[in-house]
């Protein structure tokens, strides 16, 4: 009698420490989840979860958050020109996600970001109006507006999160992708100048310092022609088609829709310019291209298909 009790009490004990175990497990993992931490934003310091699950990026900084391992639940970063979508080359990467906007845009669908419940919003100082109503769902971060300073977005991005060393080391690794790819262009082509246009009814607005322009001239080292139009802000310089041929680029990389191409093939002007003569022309699908050069694990896909393109 007296050793079933003992035993009794043994199993009794041996059940309240795993209990007692389990709750002390369970506060010790909610204690880490409330973990908050202080960041600095362009509000000045706000107060964010220290390891943040349900992130709404609005901001536009959505492959950033991917390339550092931070899926967001909600994004506006979408297609520039299906902005019910999200990019082809990043959708798979994006299932399930929420759009809730578009990122150049100042507001947004605010009960889609209510709906998902989020823990921490990062928005762009573009969308200003909205920040008091947001502040209201959860934290909330607002960054600057970058333009087209992609590097340094990717940078603060790591930073917001203690990961800019992850942010660096992608930078060098894209780096050394972009100059290897592009010497052997070089190697092929000879030293060519490249000119990246966007088309758009019978004019063209001139990659000088944004976009793919950046990922050619700066990124692979390509030549820029020498007669490029100066670009002082995030607005592209526009061209006419004459325009066109006074820059006078060895070869010519444009964007443009399916009825830009269109008019293209049905323009004796364009049949004229030298590297259209010469048959040195690339055009890339608006639809994902325009988008893709602007962020960053577009640009890192773009440089293969740039280099095929470019290597005949």
């Amino acid at each position: 009698m007296r050793k079933r009790k003992s035993l009794a009490l043994l199993l009794t004990s041996i059940l309240a420490i795993g209990v007692l175990s389990g709750c002390s497990s369970k506060n010790i993992e909610e204690s880490s989840s409330n973990k908050m931490r202080k960041v600095q934003s362009v509000k000045g310091e706000v107060e964010i979860p220290a390891n943040p699950k349900k992130i709404v990026d609005i901001s536009g900084s959505t492959e950033e958050l991917l390339i550092l391992g931070h899926k967001p639940v909600a994004t506006a970063n979408v297609d520039s020109y299906q902005t019910d979508k999200f990019s082809s080359y990043i959708a798979d990467k994006l299932e399930g996600s929420k759009i809730v906007g578009h990122s150049m845009m100042d507001t947004m669908d605010m009960e889609a970001i209510l709906s998902v419940n989020p823990d921490l919003i990062i928005m762009n100082e573009r969308q200003e109006k909205i920040y008091d109503e947001l502040k209201q769902m959860a934290p909330v971060v607002m960054v600057k507006d970058y333009a087209n300073d992609w590097r340094n977005k990717l940078i603060d991005t790591g930073k917001l999160f203690n990961q800019e060393d992850d942010a660096n080391k992608w930078l060098k690794n894209y780096d050394e992708k972009a100059q290897k790819l592009g010497k052997e262009i070089i190697a092929k082509n000879g030293n060519k100048s490249y000119l990246p246009v966007l088309s758009t009814s019978g004019s063209f607005m001139v990659f000088s310092n944004a976009g793919i322009g950046t990922v050619i001239n700066d990124d692979m080292k390509l030549t820029r022609p020498k007669n490029m139009p100066a670009q002082d802000n995030i607005t592209l310089p526009t061209v006419t088609m004459e325009g066109l041929t006074k820059i006078d680029a060895d070869h010519i990389i444009a964007i443009a829709t399916d009825s830009d191409k269109k008019d293209l093939e049905n323009s004796s002007v364009w049949s004229k310019i030298r590297a259209v003569k010469d048959g040195n022309v690339t055009i890339l699908d608006a639809s994902p291209y325009f988008t893709q050069c602007y962020n960053p694990i577009g640009r890192e896909m773009l440089l293969e298909s740039i280099k095929d393109a470019l290597i005949k």
